[in-house]
């Protein structure tokens, strides 16, 4: 096990971390995925999820939404047991993909999000009164000039591209005010422009938003300048600190039991060499998590 708990997190007693992990192990069909994981998350801090596939992504996410059980450990998120505040967390899943059809439009999409514990499933009774509308169109409008997205917003989401489509979906997870902003690969699929604006805009929203973001990525390079940590996954353990700290030849060869060399290129990108799949350079879109054999790195 390897833990992470900066004590400079420790500051405001009263704020305290937005997400603490503490001895957590979670099994998906009696296997271990994460076994004995310590993880402290800072109040507005822009955290990276690293790894490869099957290495636990994505149940780290489920596990911080309280939607799997630990089999030992807890999981504090906003200050309480996980599960029990999701209406403070602004969740973005694995890439939706949106027919062509679908006539939608962006806007509607943003403001299926006003139910943030009920992700796309509005509530009966939400704005029953006048001053409640006008105060959720007022959010909605302000988090579509937010991402960007005022020019296309009115448009149907199936027409629009799949850099648009992320924009408003990220509106979409920021409409309640969230604490905490979880981004399932949410550059998966784009081309680069669209990963690089992608990348900037959910900085800028941590920044100015003071929103906590973890953000679940095959390729740091994208997200490596914004970054503050980075949180490694492998065999179940968690290594978490800066990008140096963690995407380094000597950890990562640790890791994996097995040589791994991380070489920087003159532009600042990392490139990572050897088995198995390395996250500065991957080609596999999907991390099910299921403690499958992983691909091959850069």
């Amino acid at each position: 096990m390897v833990s992470w708990a900066d004590p400079a997190f420790g500051g405001d007693a009263l704020a305290g971390p937005t997400v603490a992990l503490s001895g957590v192990t979670v099994e998906r069909g009696g296997v271990p995925v994460l076994r004995s994981v310590d993880l402290t998350v800072g109040r507005g801090e822009f955290v990276a999820v690293l790894g490869p596939n099957g290495a636990g992504k994505s149940t780290l996410i489920q596990a911080i939404l309280g939607g799997l059980a630990t089999v030992a450990g807890t999981v504090a998120v906003l200050g309480r047991p996980a599960g029990e505040d999701n209406s403070r967390i602004g969740y973005l899943p694995q890439r939706r993909t949106f027919d062509a059809g679908l006539r939608v439009r962006g806007v509607d999409i943003v403001r299926l999000g006003l139910d943030g514990d009920r992700w796309g499933f509005p509530l009966p009774g939400r704005g029953s009164t006048r001053s409640r509308r006008r105060a959720d169109l007022r959010r909605v409008d302000d988090v579509i000039d937010l991402v960007g997205a005022r020019s296309y917003a009115e448009r149907p989401i199936g027409q629009l591209s799949g850099g648009e489509q992320q924009r408003l979906l990220i509106a979409q997870a920021l409409v309640r005010r969230p604490g905490l902003l979880l981004l399932d690969e949410p550059l998966d699929s784009l081309d680069l422009p669209n990963q690089a604006g992608v990348a900037a805009l959910v900085a800028q929203v941590c920044r100015d938003e003071g929103v906590t973001v973890l953000l679940v990525a095959h390729d740091v390079n994208p997200i490596l300048s914004y970054l503050d940590r980075v949180v490694y996954l492998a065999h179940g353990e968690a290594v978490a600190g800066t990008p140096t700290e963690v995407i380094t030849s000597e950890i990562l060869t640790r890791l994996y039991d097995t040589p791994v060399e991380v070489l920087r290129t003159s532009d600042g990108r990392l490139v990572v060499v050897g088995e198995p799949e390395a996250p500065a350079h991957h080609v596999d879109r999907h991390d099910h998590d299921h403690g499958h054999g992983h691909g091959h790195g850069g």
